[in-house]
């Protein structure tokens, strides 16, 4: 009598090892302190903490949004000058012309958001490349945001304004508002990405169009939608660079655009869509304000500032391609 075999369980897996785009951020952040703590004694301290965190706040919620649309193999080079512009319109408003400082906020708020869902509607509905579109929309809102405060800052502003830039102390570190609300938003976008089918909708948008959209995704209202929240982003990030130095400044944001492309690409999202999240962000804005703190402190010029963060992107972006080709 012959026996039927009887077919062999899978075997489970064990533990799988982070990859190489999750601990590489942390990695290179835990590196970055350790140097830097050798270079200067007064760098692993409280203060430096709160100092690198109120920093990055602004570009950090920038980041959010960017991270966002990379997400969906796209790029927004107008981010900064649309934050630009809504701290301008916001604080003009506000000291300027006697609107009510939260009227003020929400007018700002609204124009950053609509300014976003107009590049979402270029690059979906007229089907323009992202940087092409967004290119343009600098062009456009740096023009706008010269014209609209005649090239002047505003400054004696409502106290409420500068809330974002005040702060509590722990210890004999002070950390401001805004960096809390930073790391607020990151949880937030977090949690919408990894746990709600909207976020995974945004992946899916990133990985493959074609295939998300024969599945029943709406994918021009998810990359509308994407690109409006982005917007929305940029005006939160104006409020809380107003809050820092006190004043409306056309002539911000004009850099932001690549710092934040830079926290997204270090924290391990892939410039081609679909890979990466936001929290790998946090750690790719806490990079590149570590090497700037710790650069100061150490006594370098900034222009290395700028070639160790060139030297940065082009490393992360070498290992994002190093690891889907071997995908």
């Amino acid at each position: 009598m012959t026996q039927t075999p009887t077919a062999t369980p899978p075997a489970r897996r064990g533990p799988q090892l982070p990859s190489l785009t999750t601990l590489g951020p942390l990695i290179a952040l835990l590196l970055a302190c350790i140097f830097f703590a050798t270079q200067s004694d007064r760098f692993l301290t409280s203060q430096t903490l709160a100092l690198v965190l109120k920093q990055i706040s602004y570009v950090g919620v920038l980041a959010i949004g960017q991270t966002l649309v990379i997400l969906t193999a796209g790029i927004d080079l107008s981010c900064g000058v649309i934050m630009a512009l809504g701290g301008m319109v916001i604080t003009k408003l506000a000291a300027e012309q006697g609107v009510p400082p939260v009227f003020a906020v929400l007018i700002g708020l609204a124009i950053t958001t609509a300014l976003g869902a107009v590049n979402g509607l270029l690059i979906s509905r007229l089907r323009l490349p992202p940087f092409i579109a967004t290119l343009g929309m600098y062009g456009i809102v740096f023009a706008v945001t010269q014209i609209y405060s005649n090239a002047q800052t505003v400054s004696n502003l409502p106290p409420a304004l500068n809330f974002l830039g005040s702060g509590f102390n722990i210890g004999s570190a002070n950390f401001s508002y805004g960096s809390v609300l930073m790391i607020v938003l990151f949880g937030v976008a977090w949690f919408f990405l990894t746990q709600t089918a909207p976020g995974r909708h945004v992946y899916a948008l990133g990985n493959n169009p074609e295939a998300a959209r024969l599945t029943g995704i709406l994918t021009t209202r998810v990359l509308i939608g994407v690109y409006a929240t982005a917007g929305l982003l940029y005006g939160v990030a104006a409020l809380i660079l107003v809050g820092r130095v006190g004043a409306g400044d056309p002539n911000a944001g004009q850099t932001e655009n690549l710092e934040s492309i830079t926290a997204a690409v270090l924290g391990g999202t892939s410039l081609f869509g679909g890979r990466g999240n936001v929290l790998g962000t946090l750690l790719g804005a806490l990079i590149v304000g570590v090497f700037r703190v710790g650069l100061t402190l150490a006594g370098v010029n900034s222009v290395y500032q700028v070639l160790v963060t060139g030297i940065l992107i082009i490393l992360a972006v070498a290992t994002d391609q190093l690891s889907r080709r071997k995908a």
